[in-house]
């Protein structure tokens, strides 16, 4: 009886390891998933020319585009990634005291480009810059390769 106890424990245990495991080989194939449409997004910065640190009205007009293509970049990244805002404030004697906003925005843009870069009035200077969603994406599949299960084969 001992013998076929221990069988029968064995054979036990066997089948119910075997459960757990898979008894089939599978080959899953992928696909790319595009997306249906792509939206462009624009964004215009501005600059002050003579608030620009420089010698000369021209460095300063220079100096007052890289700002405003900046500005535009920053536009950019708010549209895409949001805008983080912390406040602050302080009450004593139930009589508001000091109050405080910051705001920031991080993030990476890639494949933007510029629309046009141009004088506003006497004083500013203005950029545009376009992000055109289908670039993004393609920038993006040729690091990230997202997939789908596109079908499951076992054998």
């Amino acid at each position: 009886m001992s013998v076929n106890k221990n069988v029968f424990i064995a054979v036990s245990v066997v089948f119910s390891l075997s459960a757990c495991t898979s008894m089939y080989d599978k080959h899953v194939e992928w696909e790319v998933v595009q997306p249906k449409e792509y939206p462009v997004l624009t964004a215009v910065g501005y600059a002050p020319v003579d608030a620009q640190q420089g010698s000369t009205s021209s460095i300063k007009e220079i100096m007052a585009m890289k700002a405003s293509k900046l500005d535009a970049y920053r536009e950019l990244a708010e549209q895409v990634y949001g805008q983080r805002i912390e406040g602050n404030q302080s009450i004593a004697n139930m009589v508001m005291g000091d109050t405080q906003m910051q705001a920031s925005v991080e993030g990476l843009i890639r494949g933007a480009r510029v629309v046009k870069s141009y004088p506003v009035g006497e004083d500013t200077y203005a950029t545009e810059l376009e992000l055109d969603m289908e670039t993004v994406y393609q920038l993006y599949l040729s690091t990230a390769k997202p997939r789908q299960i596109k079908a499951v084969k076992y054998y």
